[in-house]
């Protein structure tokens, strides 16, 4: 069976992405997630938080993945949920320039997947503070969706996210449903999202997409293998081809 190595890029505070990115390829057992960090600690729109993300930082990082030889290498990330939507463009054009690799990221996956399905009027839940909230809910308007109801949790601190509970999290996302969204984005691969998802979309009847999910379900996808045998964490792995 040939290896299927799946390089994530991860925020360097980030404590949920890893072991849950594992967790959704225990059913795939020829897919291996390889990590590769870079500095970001907090989340916020001041000049020193954006630049965080500056491709060339991101890139470094994709680069230490190349030495792993993977195949598809995907950013773990939202940054441009808030920074725009063509900084995810351009950050893949410069890892697969930069590499041998596929490039995608959550917030592209997230995209992606809102367009296959026709999901306009959308709920939105994550950790971040008003601003960078309110940024987030003007890129997707500027894209044609509308953000009918939104939670979050008023927090800068990038570790910080991962110390919201699943019932803090749940409380959201039941209060977001309240307003009948077609989908639900969980924005942030910091919150432990995805292992609420499959029980709330059977009990609320609206599809969840949660940031760690989205960019695994699209690194399986350009790495040839069948999104369905994710098995437990969702609609999406089951639905979206």
């Amino acid at each position: 069976m040939q290896r299927v190595l799946l390089g994530i890029l991860t925020p360097s505070s980030n404590t949920v992405l890893e072991p849950l990115t594992s967790e959704m390829l225990r059913g795939v057992p020829e897919a291996s997630a390889h990590f590769g960090r870079f500095a970001v600690t907090r989340i916020a729109l001041s000049e020193g938080a954006l630049a965080q993300f500056a491709t060339p930082e991101v890139v470094k990082a994709a680069e230490l993945l190349e030495h792993a030889k993977c195949q598809v290498i995907g950013w773990s990330g939202t940054s441009s949920s808030w920074l725009g939507f063509d900084s995810d463009n351009r950050l893949c054009k410069s890892i697969e320039s930069s590499t041998s690799a596929r490039a995608c990221t959550s917030v592209l996956a997230f995209n992606e997947i809102l367009q296959k399905t026709g999901a306009r009027r959308l709920g939105l839940v994550s950790p971040y503070t008003d601003e960078v909230q309110a940024a987030i809910i003007l890129n997707y308007q500027n894209a044609g969706y509308e953000i009918v109801a939104e939670q979050h949790s008023g927090l800068e601190d990038n570790y910080s996210f991962s110390e919201v509970s699943s019932s803090q999290l749940e409380l959201m996302i039941r209060e977001v449903a309240t307003l009948k969204p077609e989908a639900i984005l969980i924005m942030c691969t910091n919150l432990r999202g995805a292992p609420l998802v499959e029980e709330l979309e059977m009990e609320l009847g609206i599809a969840i997409y949660d940031s760690v999910a989205t960019v695994v379900w699209k690194a399986l996808q350009l790495s040839g293998i069948d999104t369905g045998r994710i098995k437990g964490w969702g609609r999406l792995f089951r639905e979206v081809t």
